[in-house]
């Protein structure tokens, strides 16, 4: 595979998680966030695993220890998200999401007690700028749902963190299937407990489902897995940018969703600290972050 496929590959799958959020956002209005974490990743690790069955039919125990970690992250970032949609919109919580990239450097400084490169601490800054303008009410207070979004982000940088060093000590791609199974099987048991099940009851929501599972999940971990081994991690981190581009444009286009010129601004600005945070790890030569999609 040629380093230009691979990067229209990555552009697909980066659309496809820009349209998660559209998708979440469609979904939650009528089921609830940790059932829809269960059907989503449900699918999604069924499809998997039936199409690399041979690849995942003998696992060790430390896989399915590791798997069950990231898991456990998974749930709770897509849980975290779907509770935020439920109350901000789907543009703001792609940009929101975006700030994993700076909260990675920022964890791994307290994490290696060395400070941050100045260019880290730079997008820092003008991603809280951006997160003010973006969040922030006319009385400057942050909403409920930007908090689920930005935990969800959290949960997400830890999720990397982690995830980079499993990978170097077990299959990546039983890693990725069987953390799949995991998640649903913890968005299982808090719908059990905190929710009502319920199945998809219209068209609209088993669009959002199955085009989470198939389009954002089973589509993205596969092929996010095959094009980055083809490409640089300079091209990586900048079409993984574009992820909340994506999700602002089919917000619009499908949700009528108009952040005004504040939401724009902070958003702008949002996005800026990211491409400035990337710069740092691209030019370090540090390894694309892995996505969840």
């Amino acid at each position: 595979m040629t380093q230009k496929k691979a990067n229209w590959i990555l552009v697909t799958v980066s659309l496809a998680w820009g349209l998660s959020y559209l998708l979440m956002k469609l979904g939650v209005q009528g089921i609830p966030p940790f059932n829809m974490t269960a059907l989503r990743c449900g699918i999604a690790f069924l499809v998997t695993a039936l199409v690399f069955f041979p690849k995942i039919r003998k696992v060790d125990a430390r896989t399915l220890k590791y798997s069950c970690i990231s898991g456990a992250l998974l749930c709770g970032l897509f849980t975290g998200l779907l509770y935020g949609l439920q109350s901000t919109t789907a543009s703001s919580a792609g940009f929101l999401t975006s700030t994993t990239v700076i909260i990675v450097p920022i964890l791994l400084a307290f994490i290696t007690r060395k400070l941050p490169n100045h260019k880290i601490v730079l997008g820092v800054i003008v991603v809280l700028a951006g997160l003010l303008l973006l969040t922030s009410s006319n009385r400057f207070a942050l909403d409920i749902g930007s908090v689920y979004c930005l935990a969800a982000a959290l949960l997400y940088a830890i999720h990397i963190i982690v995830s980079n060093r499993f990978v170097r000590e077990v299959d990546s791609l039983q890693l990725g299937i069987y953390q799949l199974g995991f998640a649903a099987l913890f968005g299982l048991a808090g719908m059990l407990i905190f929710e009502q099940p319920v199945l998809p009851s219209t068209s609209v929501h088993w669009v959002a489902v199955l085009g989470l599972a198939l389009v954002c999940s089973a589509y993205g971990f596969v092929m996010q897995s095959i094009a980055q081994k083809h490409t640089t991690p300079e091209s990586v981190g900048f079409l993984f940018s574009l992820e909340p581009v994506f999700s602002a444009i089919f917000a619009f286009a499908f949700l009528n969703e108009i952040m005004g010129p504040q939401g724009y601004v902070g958003a702008g600005l949002i996005l800026l600290g990211v491409f400035i945070a990337n710069q740092r790890a691209s030019s370090a030569g540090a390894p694309a972050q892995a996505h969840t999609g």
